[in-house]
C-alpha cells in the first residue's frame, strides 16, 4: 500500500512543479501553436521516440488522425515508429541511429513538424533525425526529462519533465502530449 501512495505523491509533486514552471506552459503552449500553424499551412506532424515513448508516438498520431475529444476532419499526423520493414530495414542495412532520419529525409518537407519523444534526452537516432530536420527546414520540438543533453542543441523546442525517473517523466510525457492534441483540435476545429 505504501508504494502505491508514495508513487502518486511523487506524481502529484512533479505535476505541482510542471504546472509552477511559466517557461514550460508557454512552450507547450509555443509547441500547440506550431503544430496549428503547420497544419493550417498544409503540412503535417511526424512523432518519434523509442520503447515506450515509440508507443507515445503512435497514441499521439492516432489522437490526430482519428480524434482526441472532438469529432471532425483528420489532421495529419504519423508516427515514424510502425512500419516495421521500415525501421528493420534501415537498422540493418545502415544503423538503428538511422531509423528515423531517413524517414524524416523521405517523408519530410520544409513547414512539417518533428516531435521527438526521449525521456532520457539522449536517444540518438532522435538526435540524427532533429540534424536531418534542421537541414530541410523542419520545425523540432524535444519532449524529454529534466536533464541538459547535447540534443537541446538541435531543438526547437524543448519542453521538460521536471523529473530523472523514466516512469514519472513518462506520466507527464502523455499529460503534455494531451494537452497539445486538445489545444491543436480546439484551434482547427474553428476552421475545418
Amino acid at each position: 500500500m505504501q508504494i502505491i501512495k508514495d508513487r502518486i505523491n511523487t506524481t502529484i509533486e512533479n505535476l505541482q512543479r510542471l504546472i509552477s514552471d511559466e517557461s514550460a506552459l508557454s512552450r507547450i503552449s509555443e509547441a500547440a501553436q506550431l503544430i496549428i500553424n503547420a497544419i493550417k499551412s498544409g503540412n503535417k506532424l511526424m512523432i518519434c521516440g523509442n520503447g515506450g515513448s515509440a508507443a507515445d508516438s503512435q497514441h499521439m498520431a492516432g489522437e490526430f488522425v482519428c480524434k482526441f475529444l472532438k469529432t471532425r476532419n483528420p489532421l495529419p499526423a504519423m508516427a515514424l515508429t510502425t512500419d516495421a520493414s521500415v525501421l528493420t530495414s534501415i537498422s540493418n542495412d545502415y544503423s538503428y541511429n538511422d531509423v528515423f532520419s531517413r524517414q524524416v529525409k523521405a517523408l519530410g518537407k520544409r513547414g512539417d513538424v518533428l516531435l521527438g519523444i526521449s525521456t532520457s534526452g539522449s536517444s540518438k537516432n532522435i538526435l540524427e533525425a532533429f540534424k536531418v530536420a534542421n537541414e530541410l527546414d523542419i520545425k523540432t520540438v524535444l519532449l524529454t526529462g529534466s536533464l541538459e543533453k547535447n540534443i537541446v542543441n538541435y531543438s526547437g523546442i524543448v519542453i521538460k519533465a521536471p523529473s530523472t525517473d523514466t516512469p514519472r517523466i513518462q506520466e507527464m510525457h502523455l499529460l503534455i502530449e494531451h494537452i497539445i492534441c486538445e489545444i491543436v483540435e480546439k484551434e482547427l476545429c474553428k476552421t475545418l
